[in-house]
């Protein structure tokens, strides 16, 4: 069997069902004014390194360069995430502009998104990977379906340091994630 394919552990479960749990109890009660939607991922990179992330957004509810085919959007992203390979754990906070264009085709939504941003790790190594760097950036390229409130997504992240400190390992993710959008 191939290693981006294993079997996922309790612990795993139980992250992500509260994290899942959190997201709904914030979907009940805005805290912040600006924040429209709560989102919960789950991903890995190929090396195994889990990844749970716990993330609202504040859209930019725009239209731009509107056409018969879509549209321009995109939003900002506020996203705490948990890092874990075996006992060896990382957390990080990240902020990222992320922009997307959406296809204008009714009720379902597809679309494709973008974005460069800053986070901020717990610690520079994760996994046996250097890291050299607490601040990395987080580029993010993917494809979505919004329906209704709900955004189902998949992307591929990157965290690096863009080759400022060396050695510059970078972490590769492909995540998967629901939101609910208020």
């Amino acid at each position: 069997m191939s290693r981006y394919y294993r079997k996922v552990s309790m612990k795993s479960i139980v992250v992500f069902i509260g994290l899942f749990l959190a997201t709904s109890m914030l979907q009940a009660a805005p805290i912040v004014k600006g924040i429209d939607a709560v989102s919960v991922s789950y991903g890995q990179s190929k090396d195994n390194i889990n990844v749970y992330r716990l993330s609202v957004r504040d859209s930019f509810n725009q239209e731009w360069a509107k056409s018969n085919i879509g549209y321009f959007d995109g939003y900002f992203e506020l996203s705490a995430n948990y890092f874990e390979k075996d006992s060896d754990s990382n957390f990080g906070i990240a902020l990222s502009p992320v922009f997307t264009y959406n296809f204008t085709l009714g009720k379902l939504q597809p679309y494709i998104e973008g974005g460069i941003g800053v986070s901020l790790w717990s610690d520079t190594m994760i996994a046996g990977r250097n890291l050299s760097s607490k601040f990395l950036f987080e580029d993010r390229i993917g494809f979505g379906l919004k329906y209704e409130n709900y955004d189902f997504s998949f992307r591929y992240m990157h965290y690096s340091n863009a080759g400022i400190v060396q050695p510059n390992s970078g972490i590769d993710i492909f995540i998967a994630s629901i939101t609910y959008k208020f």
